[in-house]
């Protein structure tokens, strides 16, 4: 080719095509995250994040199933943390446990005991509260102030075990993560010979007959947990509680939270649970207010002490109940001293289900692009995003352009990067707001250009800035874009 026909040629290739869409950009006047709970309920429904269980039946309350979106967005927001938790930490290690807990566990635990809301019912209406959660002393419901005294209502879940439901044999759903942990301590330890300070991490699914369930899925029946129990030497406890809040207020700022966002609440002595030293709630502004994101608590040696046996021998600081039924000491030996402790636990508990709600109320906005014109976008992080881009080929219909756009999302998937996919619906303005609204960082066009020279157009989600490429260093870009 002479250099005249290459000179036209690129000129070509830089000319707008027919796949870019028109944008106004005289100003982008960012509303705000979501006004109201219900915007980001009928976005969750709209777009395939989250459903309600059973809704063809009339739903369950407090239960929710996530969409085809919504369990690509949880799955990255725990493969984030497990990443920050796991991989790039070299004393800590991961387990998978069981949901059905012994009864034995949860009665050394005290949550048999102590794992109670105040429950108050309406003798108007006949709905039922938590007393903590009024306002008033009146029913929420009817305004009436008929209401009974407040008592426990139990939490856990209870099912039978067994062929025969004769109350006998059953087991608890469990209602945290945790005490898996601490009756897997000594398994852990001697399979991997571990040394203080370290870590257990988990994630898993915990269940809580919550008396009200609300605000969509912050506070539900049925969640997940991302829970850390950190072993440390005592006396190096609060040292390490400190540690442990700055990291994970660190950790939320780089999953897109914002810092005005984020406030540290240090409980009150006489608000902290039965085992707890010190806690410091990391409280986020939901849509419905400011409330708990993550808790950080230091649990001292309580809860191996607990579940240990020869509680007597092992100079506990926590005041626990006898235990007659465990065959494990749960302590660990110093390889130089000899001598046995029991280690004190700081824990960083994090709700998935929260996390996700908070994720989303942060990377939700609505922008104003001039004359008349606005777009919803949700500004995920690259890896939290649960499409990471949209290959789009121009016309649907047409076979070459189908077939491209398949090559070119295969090899970006290749790349194992996160879910890429094919967007053959045909009209490329409404592909680009479809994407905007779900948070795909990257749209690719597949036009008939590309069928001429090799090139295709990339568009960025945050700027809406839209780029003439070639498509053999889409790869490269997509990688650098998502690293």
């Amino acid at each position: 080719m002479s250099q005249r026909a290459l000179r036209s040629r690129m000129r070509e290739v830089q000319k707008p095509c027919s796949s870019r869409l028109p944008e106004t950009r005289i100003y982008r006047e960012v509303k705000m995250p979501a006004k109201t709970m219900e915007e980001l309920v009928a976005l969750c429904k709209r777009r395939g994040f989250i459903f309600q269980t059973n809704e063809i039946y009339g739903g369950l309350q407090g239960l929710f199933d996530y969409g085809p979106l919504g369990v690509e967005l949880k799955n990255n927001l725990k493969q984030a943390w497990w990443s920050a938790m796991v991989y790039e930490r070299d004393d800590i290690e991961g387990l998978d446990s069981s949901i059905l807990t012994n009864p034995a566990v949860l009665k050394q635990s005290g949550h048999e005991d102590t794992f109670s809301d105040p429950l108050v019912d309406c003798r108007k209406c006949n709905s039922r509260w938590r007393a903590d959660h009024l306002d008033k002393n009146e029913c929420p419901s009817c305004g009436s102030a008929d209401l009974t005294d407040p008592r426990p209502f139990n939490l856990m879940f209870k099912t039978a075990v067994g062929p025969v439901d004769d109350g006998t044999s059953f087991a608890y759903l469990r209602p945290e993560t945790a005490q898996q942990i601490f009756t897997n301590f000594k398994n852990v330890v001697d399979s991997t010979s571990r040394s203080l300070p370290f870590g257990i991490a988990q994630i898993g699914k915990a269940f809580r007959n919550e008396v009200t369930p609300r605000n969509f899925i912050f506070r539900v029946r049925e969640f997940e947990q991302m829970e850390l129990e950190f072993f440390v030497e005592r006396g190096s406890d609060e040292e390490w509680h400190d540690i442990w809040v700055e990291k994970r207020l660190a950790w939320w700022k780089d999953q897109g939270i914002s810092e005005n966002s984020l406030e540290l609440l240090y409980v009150p002595e006489e608000d902290l649970s039965h085992y707890s030293k010190a806690t410091v709630d990391i409280m986020y502004r939901f849509p419905h207010g400011l409330e708990e994101l993550e808790g950080v608590a230091n649990r001292t040696d309580f809860d191996l002490g607990s579940h240990s046996k020869n509680q007597k021998d092992l100079d506990l600081t926590a005041t626990v109940n006898e235990n007659t039924g465990s065959n494990a000491k749960l302590a660990i030996q110093n390889r130089e001293t000899g001598k046995w402790t029991v280690p004190f636990v700081i824990e960083p508990s994090a709700g998935v289900d929260r996390g996700v709600l908070a994720v989303l109320n942060e990377a939700y906005s609505v922008e104003d692009l001039g004359n008349g014109k606005e777009r919803t976008v949700l500004s995920f992080p690259s890896h939290l995003s649960p499409i990471k881009a949209a290959v789009v080929p121009l016309k649907r219909n047409n076979q070459d352009l189908v077939e491209t756009a398949h090559k070119l999302k295969n090899e970006l998937q290749s790349l194992k990067l996160g879910r890429v996919l094919v967007e053959n619906s045909g009209n490329i303005g409404k592909s680009y707001r479809r994407h905007d609204e779900v948070g795909t960082p990257l749209c690719i066009t597949v036009d008939f250009q590309t069928l001429e020279d090799g090139t295709v157009t990339l568009r960025d989600r945050d700027t809406m800035k839209q780029e003439r490429v070639a498509m053999s260093g889409v790869s490269d870009m997509f990688r650098s874009r998502l690293l």
